[in-house]
């Protein structure tokens, strides 16, 4: 045929550079190595309070008239009150994104949008309702600080310390920035990168606020690690509990 006499000619390699570049799959973690994870980092917070970590940082902030930083400005009016409206806000912004998703939250279908919404709810309703029972007072309100209640361990649940249960643990105001961390949960299979960013953002938040609180003597820095802790864990706990549901619901699961 006429075609069969031309010679073959040689394409143009494409350079790898322009090339499309190979999806990598993301490992995720297996439940043991994050229970593993998990019990090392409160075995290091039992550890800090074992030292006398509390105190010793709390002394630093306190004397035995007060602290003296309670009511500065920028602790109360500025990093208290107006990070509880923020992350309020941003919870409000989450909860509308479930219907109305603007942003990254484009990338999530409906069940992980309610997953990321739900999960902020959760972890602040349960460090509010163990923070109310709890008999453990504030620094401010105890008798090495000036206040009128003996001191007792926050592992007590029971008992009824001299003065006044306080209802002091663990440390609610950190957890208007710990509850986001589940968002790393929701985004890390879709969008590692935000993922990892949304993570370190949820951290430093909580940690600035526990910090505030802790310099104004409402809070030992243990409250404030022990919320991080229990945050990470409840969002954890809700992304396995999403993920088994919809493996054992095929084609439940929502498009956005």
């Amino acid at each position: 045929m006429l075609f069969d006499s031309l010679p073959a000619v040689a394409l143009p390699s494409v350079p790898s550079s322009l090339a499309p570049a190979a999806t990598i799959p993301i490992p995720t973690p297996l439940p043991r190595q994050w229970a593993l994870a998990m019990l090392c980092t409160a075995l290091a917070f039992l550890a800090w309070e074992a030292a006398g970590g509390d105190r010793w940082l709390a002394d630093l902030a306190g004397t035995a008239a007060g602290f003296p930083l309670r009511n500065h400005w920028l602790l109360d009016n500025g990093v208290h009150s107006l990070g509880r409206l923020v992350a309020w806000a941003l919870a409000l912004a989450l909860c509308l994104g479930v219907w109305w998703p603007r942003g990254p939250l484009r990338q999530l279908t409906l069940a992980r949008r309610l997953q990321l919404a739900g999960g902020v709810l959760l972890s602040v309703a349960v460090v509010s309702l163990l923070k109310s029972v709890n008999p453990a007072a504030c620094p401010w309100n105890l008798v090495a600080y000036g206040g009128v209640v003996e001191p007792v361990s926050h592992w007590l649940w029971w008992a009824a310390p001299a003065g006044g249960r306080g209802g002091c643990f663990p440390a609610g105001h950190a957890s208007a920035g710990f509850a986001f961390v589940g968002g790393y949960f929701v985004f890390r299979p879709v969008a590692p990168v935000l993922a990892r960013r949304w993570l370190l953002a949820a951290l430093a938040a909580g940690l600035l606020l526990g910090l505030s609180q802790q310099w104004r003597g409402a809070h030992f820095m243990s409250h404030t690690l022990w919320s991080g802790w229990l945050c990470w864990c409840l969002g954890w706990a809700l992304d396995t509990a999403c993920r088994r549901f919809d493996r054992a619901t095929p084609g439940t699961v929502a498009a956005a």
